[in-house]
């Protein structure tokens, strides 16, 4: 019997996510609470427009209203949302997962813990992920990384090699490559580094990421971004470890050069014409997730008293656009610039 999926989230990378799972023959329901793309879905299927590629594939789609009368129950969720969702989602879904399925989170961000307070620890698995997409449109993605520059790892929390955890690797190889790592944790977190060194700064400027690594000391804003987002990563006990499917001695290296490694990486697997997540949230006029990343780090840096000045101007330039007080454009470099004394 084919195992029961759910795709908790049809944005970007929910959408993708869920395409393929489909086309690779999954049994797969997707549910979202953006009314208009549920209806997309259901009047017209998923269009996913690859740079290698065009996915058109028929969609079993509910909203979030429609599961308590579906007589539902997963084998597996992923969940496929922005960090700021995650709690009040997991609570959502917990009694239609079965009680001995499996919930993976596909997202940015170090939520497991979390997510395990309310699913369970025995019931949650992590999920590092590195695929950039947009979607504007219901019913239409822009998918930029190929499915061969599409990456994922999995493991289990407790870093034991199992039989359900080679289950999931195998699902989410029909997404792109899908490894599995005993330290999901020091993953996430060399994810995370590198989404602060890239999404963080880029986030504030509007710009395609081909544009903005192009920018005048733009490269060592990252790497001092970096730094510190190691330091951090370090102070919390994280080993950190290759990512982006890269082999150990291409992660090999002093610091700075992983760090440059990482960054460089994972910007040619997105693809020049890409934006990152952050940008999409601000066009759209939602809060972006950027709390739970670079946000993280200034916090987390603070209970160990290390000092991340250019994590902190980005988290609070990032918090400016939020509140609507100034504009995502890229004036902001000059500004973020001048808070880290890069002027």
């Amino acid at each position: 019997m084919k195992r029961r999926i759910a795709v908790l989230g049809a944005g970007a990378i929910g959408s993708s996510v869920g395409a393929d799972l489909i086309n690779a023959g999954c049994d797969v329901t997707i549910i979202d609470q953006w009314p208009a793309q549920v209806e997309a879905m259901r009047a017209s299927g998923l269009h996913i427009e690859m740079t290698d590629g065009d996915l058109r594939v028929p969609v079993r789609a509910l909203h979030l209203c429609d599961l308590a009368s579906s007589h539902l129950e997963f084998d597996i969720v992923l969940m496929a949302v922005k960090s700021n969702d995650h709690r009040w989602l997991a609570e959502f879904i917990k009694p239609y997962l079965r009680s001995d399925g499996v919930f993976v989170a596909i997202q940015n961000g170090m939520n497991d813990d979390s997510i395990a307070s309310i699913i369970g620890r025995e019931r949650t698995m992590g999920c590092v992920v590195e695929l950039s997409a947009e979607i504007f449109t219901p019913g239409l993605v822009q998918r930029n990384t190929t499915h061969a520059g599409t990456w994922l790892t999995v493991g289990e929390l407790d870093g034991y090699y199992t039989a359900r955890v080679k289950e999931i690797q195998s699902v989410l190889s029909s997404v792109g490559r899908c490894d599995v790592t005993g330290n999901i944790y020091g993953a996430k977190w060399t994810k995370l580094i590198a989404n602060t060194m890239t999404m963080g700064p880029h986030g504030l400027l509007g710009l395609r990421n081909a544009e903005a690594i192009e920018l005048p000391g733009m490269a060592d804003i990252s790497v001092e971004i970096g730094r510190e987002s190691l330091a951090v990563g370090t102070a919390l006990g994280y080993r950190i470890e290759p990512i982006f499917g890269l082999r150990a001695d291409e992660f090999a290296g002093s610091s700075d050069e992983n760090l440059a490694t990482a960054r460089k990486t994972l910007l040619r697997h997105v693809g020049g014409r890409s934006r990152t997540a952050a940008i999409q949230d601000h066009l759209k006029g939602r809060k972006s997730e950027m709390e739970f990343i670079t946000g993280l780090v200034s916090r987390k840096a603070r209970e160990f008293g290390i000092p991340t000045p250019f994590n902190d101007a980005v988290a609070e330039i990032d918090r400016q656009i939020n509140r609507g007080e100034i504009r995502m454009e890229p004036s902001n470099f000059d500004l973020l610039k001048r808070k880290t004394g890069m002027a």
